[in-house]
């Protein structure tokens, strides 16, 4: 593949930045709850909260948006993140009801979709979690049957059952769910908020929040808010305010690129007939999906850390870009020739447990991290959530589900350079020894 013409940006490669930016906080102003953080997770928060007739203010430091909500692959997943088998095994009594809010979550997106009459190419096909080799095949049947047995709705088969590349040997499809543009429904959300009750500051930053008597302040370069209420929203951001909980999650940069449009007839011949979007087994998977304007859209396979806080507007590595431009060719043999056209990445967060949470600190300080690379679908979710949660004082199943009591978190194994590099070794290893080349190559070849 082709990797010497990318156009490597520090947006996303799915839409254009907004035109119509709001201005900046520029006074002291009050409100009921304040929402800090403009993503999927703060956005559905403060629109929900306007829509149940709060009085909201939501603050982004760049523009809503901006962050991992338009940068993902667009894969809106019907399953828990993370490692199934090693989650099952920690977490036997919660995970059922990990798996219940994970499909809610994509059925809820689906809903907001409709509602809200947001264009953003979605399609409802589902996604796989494929394998490239026999040993993944047998951990993807072990998965499937954790999952099915939680009350997952998956379903095994071959690829060609699946309707996938017939270079991949098989896998499982998740029946909730499927794909869409995400920077077009990043930004119909953005619609949505601006349209409501909500006041929404963009171009402020946050730079402190304290406790002042039975008021929160919340203090920008411009202005303060003082709320009787506060969300944190911040994803991979939390870091850089001293009250988001230690260790809350850790800020890991993703990347995706996409390639150049590819011939219809060529797409047509991979047998790709099901258009669900693919994540492989790998300890760091690699996933890949069709677009609406003929192209792939591939990424993650390789992440990198953040150092320290403020996390970095930054373009991608090259050398990741690379790496993933070898393991397309390694996937997809046909296409060996096809060029990526762009690249892009974000900063996503990962929770030390690897799964979704929501706490509070002192009742009226809330915060989740609904991320560990499948926000697209529980972000929104969860924010809604803990909006009906603030008006209602009460708590829906799916939000007891992942209900920390307390706000004290582990620190996170092997997530430092040195442990991101061996994992990442292991893999290519066992790529190196399993015969997915072959595999794909194999699958490569026309069909008799």
């Amino acid at each position: 593949m082709k990797t010497d013409n990318v156009d490597y940006a520090t947006f996303t490669g799915w839409v254009d930045p907004p035109g119509d930016v709001r201005p900046a906080l520029e006074e002291d102003v009050t409100c009921e709850v304040a929402v800090v953080g403009g993503g999927l997770a703060g956005m559905s928060t403060a629109l929900r909260l306007a829509e149940r007739g709060q009085d909201v203010v939501l603050l982004e430091a760049e523009f809503c948006g901006h962050g991992s909500a338009s940068r993902n692959a667009g894969q809106l997943a019907g399953a828990p993140g993370g490692d199934i088998q090693f989650l099952n095994i920690l977490y036997p009594r919660k995970f059922p009801g990990i798996v219940r809010f994970a499909e809610n979550s994509a059925h809820f997106v689906e809903g907001l979709i409709e509602r809200l009459d947001i264009d953003c190419d979605y399609e409802a096909t589902g996604n796989v979690c494929v394998a490239v080799s026999r040993g993944q095949m047998g951990r993807v049947r072990r998965v499937t049957k954790i999952l099915q047995k939680a009350g997952g709705k998956v379903e095994l088969g071959t690829s060609a059952e699946l309707g996938i590349p017939r270079g991949f040997l098989g896998g499982f499809r998740e029946s909730v769910g499927g794909m869409m543009n995400p920077g077009k429904f990043s930004l119909g959300i953005r619609r949505a908020v601006l349209s409501s009750s909500a006041r929404v500051f963009e171009r402020t930053r946050v730079t402190d929040i304290t406790r002042n008597g039975d008021h929160i302040d919340v203090k920008t370069p411009g202005g303060a808010v003082r709320a009787n209420k506060l969300v944190l929203a911040t994803n991979a951001f939390g870091g850089e305010l001293a009250i988001t909980p230690k260790r809350l999650s850790v800020p890991i940069w993703v990347t995706e690129v996409e390639t150049e449009p590819i011939d219809p007839a060529r797409l047509a011949a991979l047998g790709w007939t099901s258009r669900s979007g693919m994540v492989t087994q790998h300890n760091f998977m690699e996933n890949y999906r069709l677009t609406s304007r003929n192209t792939i859209v591939f990424g993650v396979r390789r992440i990198q850390r953040g150092k320290s806080y403020p996390l970095p507007l930054r373009k991608p590595d090259e050398a990741v870009v690379a790496d993933l431009a070898r393991g397309f060719e390694t996937r997809f043999p046909a296409l060996a020739d096809v060029a990526a056209a762009r690249a892009w990445g974000g900063w996503i967060g990962i929770t030390t447990s690897w799964l979704p949470l929501a706490g509070n600190i002192d009742g009226d300080i809330f915060y989740s991290v609904a991320c560990n690379g499948h926000g697209l679908a529980q972000a929104p979710y969860l924010g809604s959530l803990i909006a009906d949660h603030i008006v209602d004082g009460e708590q829906h199943e799916d939000l007891k589900a992942l209900w920390v009591k307390k706000p004290k978190f582990g620190r996170p194994m092997m997530m430092g350079a040195p442990g991101l590099r061996t994992i990442w070794a292991v893999d290519r290893f066992n790529d190196l020894i399993n015969g997915s080349r072959r595999n794909a190559r194999r699958g490569a070849a026309p069909v008799n």
